[in-house]
């Protein structure tokens, strides 16, 4: 039976809170996340193919959110928008790591995201995706991996001739054809439109789908801090031929904060429950992501099913820029914290603090009443 799924971490945070004794009567009213209110910035244009945004303040973004499409017709609408990003907002571990802007899908009336919002059809339906640029600095399209779909609608502008200039709207029919988990991205200068956010997971469940007893999307992503400093208008250069990346990060955040019950992506679980985690690489390095004293098996890569004959257990999954692996495992461990990381080691860094960076982890339920766990949630930011 299914007991809960979702996109940012399969309990709610009074849930998360309440096990860690955080949570009380004095304590709920203090419950909020410390991420620091936006700060003017003066932008000046930077020497790129895009100018930054002229707008003198900036919001911060949200946690990805999942967008049912068969529950609002089998329509959305992305708008794009130029916000700022606490990476991890906290002194804590390396903190903070802030990038002052970044660009940002916001599907209908939704908070901004990095990753994008979660959009997730049924095998079958023919998807409708406004791309609303009105408000738009830069020319932006719209790529969806995982759908055969027709020529005008690739989202690629030196093929397709569709650009949608700032101040415009285009929508695109994607057919949810293809089955599984996949990434949509901008398309235009696209080695600096996903390095600036613009990214996320297009999931086609197909016909039949079963739900397991908890499920989570981690997007993992390297980026180069100086890319998004430039374009706030900062005084860096940036080279897309020589990018040297120094922030790592797991759906848009670096740990601790990946931890955190509201802004993180922890894999909170019962001992027992079948886990299914769908891994997607929007970044352009391979990142071998390692679970802790658990065993996976891949059971889907791109869409694909894994023949079951074909499949076999690891504890390392390397996932290659744009794929996507769908990993599956049972919470039969020793109940406790699990880290999951990148192995490349020197991608777990907040800057030269190790640990942080690409790593996530694996919580019991358990194991919340303990004090290396409230530890842990103070590192995070979760008061």
């Amino acid at each position: 039976m299914t007991k809960r799924h979702d996109a940012a971490g399969g309990v709610s945070r009074r849930e998360y809170l309440a096990a860690t004794g955080l949570l009380g009567g004095s304590a709920l009213a203090g419950c909020t996340t410390t991420t620091r209110q936006p700060a003017a910035v003066n932008v000046q244009p930077a020497n790129v193919d895009e100018e930054p945004t002229s707008t003198p303040t900036r919001g911060y973004t949200a946690p990805p959110q999942e967008v049912d499409l068969a529950a609002q017709n089998d329509e959305v609408t992305l708008r794009t928008r130029h916000v700022r990003h606490a990476v991890h907002p906290e002194e804590t571990m390396g903190g903070p790591i802030e990038f002052p802007l970044v660009w940002a899908f916001q599907a209908d009336d939704r908070e901004p995201s990095v990753p994008g919002p979660i959009l997730r059809a049924r095998e079958g339906a023919e998807v409708k995706v406004t791309l609303d640029n009105t408000e738009g600095h830069a020319p932006h399209t719209l790529h969806f991996h995982g759908s055969r779909k027709a020529w005008k609608d690739d989202g690629v502008p030196s093929t397709t001739g569709i650009t949608v200039m700032p101040g415009e709207k285009h929508t695109y029919t994607i057919p949810a054809n293809v089955p599984g988990t996949h990434l949509y991205h901008c398309h235009f200068q696209t080695h600096r439109h996903i390095d600036m956010g613009m990214y996320g997971v297009f999931r086609v469940d197909p016909k039949g789908y079963e739900r397991p007893d908890r499920e989570h999307f981690l997007t993992v992503k390297e980026w180069d801090s100086r890319l998004p400093r430039m374009m706030a208008g900062e005084d860096v250069e940036f080279d897309p031929r020589n990018r040297r990346p120094d922030v790592f990060t797991v759906n848009g955040k670096s740990a601790p904060r990946t931890l955190h019950p509201e802004d993180g992506s922890p894999i909170v679980v019962k001992q027992g429950d079948r886990v299914r985690l769908h891994l997607v690489n929007a970044g352009y390095m391979s990142h071998p992501m390692h679970l802790h004293n658990h065993r996976l098996t891949l059971v889907e890569r791109d869409g694909g099913v894994i023949p079951e004959v074909a499949r076999y257990q690891m504890d390392v999954t390397n996932v290659a820029p744009a794929q996507r692996h769908t990993v599956e495992f049972v919470a039969d461990a020793d109940p406790g914290i699990y880290p999951m990381h990148c192995h490349k080691v020197d991608h777990v860094m907040n800057g030269s603090f190790y640990p942080g960076g690409m790593l996530g982890g694996v919580v019991y339920e358990e194991a919340m009443d303990t004090d290396i766990f409230r530890e842990l949630m103070e590192y995070a930011g979760a008061r």
